[in-house]
């Protein structure tokens, strides 16, 4: 995978924001924001590489986002069996086994679309939010 030294599009920031619910097994992850200030040749923005993770970009309300699921507390019910069938519904691995890329830990990768042909463009200097801790659910009423 090769990326481009330009793009035909200009991006303005792109923020990271650490996220982690208030509930065991409730997940974990980053929301990726992709600020797009020109997009002259409409290239279709279609995935983000970020710290050994992968996810989709899709229109946002505003920006472009991605959210992408990390390992921390996500749900552990795995099912071990010889018979592979059985064990069908196990989640897959979250990160990216062979990662394409070598990044630091504030840049990403933004695969897009132009013109049928798949192009890759680093993003540096992301710029981190403070992390979001969802409250917990709230107690049961009897």
């Amino acid at each position: 995978m090769q990326l481009q030294e330009t793009a035909s599009f200009e991006l303005g920031q792109v923020t990271f924001q650490k996220w982690i619910a208030g509930v065991q097994g409730g997940g974990s992850g980053y929301h990726m924001l992709i600020n797009v200030i020109s997009n002259k040749n409409n290239v279709k923005f279609d995935s983000i590489y970020f710290r050994d993770y992968k996810a989709n970009i899709e229109i946002g309300k505003i920006n472009y986002v991605a959210n992408i699921k990390t390992d921390l507390n996500q749900r552990d019910d795995i099912i071990m069996n010889n018979n592979g069938q059985d064990e069908f519904g196990n989640k897959t691995p979250l990160k990216e086994n062979n990662f394409p890329f070598k990044l630091a830990e504030n840049e990403c990768v933004i695969s897009y679309i132009e013109k049928e042909t798949t192009k890759y463009i680093k993003v540096e200097n992301l710029i981190e939010k403070p992390k979001e801790e969802y409250p917990s659910a709230p107690p049961k009423q009897p």
